[in-house]
């Protein structure tokens, strides 16, 4: 979930100097920040189930496996996100100890607040990065996944994952059911279900 804060428009290095300072964490797009709020409950066990999974799946590997608290540079002048899950297995990132620069795999889970711009200009953005193959959206009020693979370097495939399916990352050679990235989650009623 995303609020904006006003400021006057930065430079990426202002925004990095700035927010090294701050208690939250801020998103940077074109000069602007926007403070990154918590989510729900839901929203979390699902990041939470898939970087568990991809931590123990990559154990030894060299790739590293990232949530929310680490951020992405797009390009040298921006934006940065912090998506909710991320994996590199560049070694340039090794020993990065600020932002990731070289992802393969991205994945934001979806709040109704955010789903659009995560599905568009987010992703328009992500798709400036040279190494990242796939991009995946988690919805977290029901069982279903997008995953947004590479075929060019300005064509990507999409594909549906919906209950009873299996998952399939192969950015990092994983593969799962469906329901393992929704263990542990209740979701809210339906609207008229009493």
């Amino acid at each position: 979930m995303i609020a904006e804060l006003k400021f006057n428009p930065m430079t990426p290095q202002e925004y990095l100097d700035w927010e090294a300072t701050q208690e939250l964490k801020y998103d940077y797009v074109d000069g602007e920040v926007f403070a990154m709020t918590g989510g729900t409950i839901p929203h979390n066990l699902v990041a939470l189930n898939l970087a568990s999974a991809l931590k123990t799946h990559l154990r030894g590997t060299g790739c590293l496996v990232f949530m929310s608290d680490v951020k992405v540079q797009v390009s040298e002048n921006g934006p940065y996100y912090y998506p909710d899950v991320m994996v590199s297995c560049d070694p340039r990132d090794r020993n990065a100890t600020a932002l990731i620069q070289y992802p393969c795999l991205i994945v934001e889970v979806l709040s109704p607040s955010t789903a659009d711009y995560d599905r568009k200009d987010k992703f328009a953005r992500y798709r400036q990065i040279p190494t990242l193959q796939e991009y995946v959206l988690i919805d977290a009020e029901q069982i279903g996944v997008d995953r947004y693979r590479r075929l060019s370097s300005r064509r990507w495939d999409l594909q549906t994952y919906l209950a009873g399916e299996t998952l399939d990352l192969t950015s990092v050679d994983w593969q799962d059911a469906i329901e393992l990235l929704y263990e542990d989650v209740q979701f809210a009623p339906a609207l008229g279900n009493n």
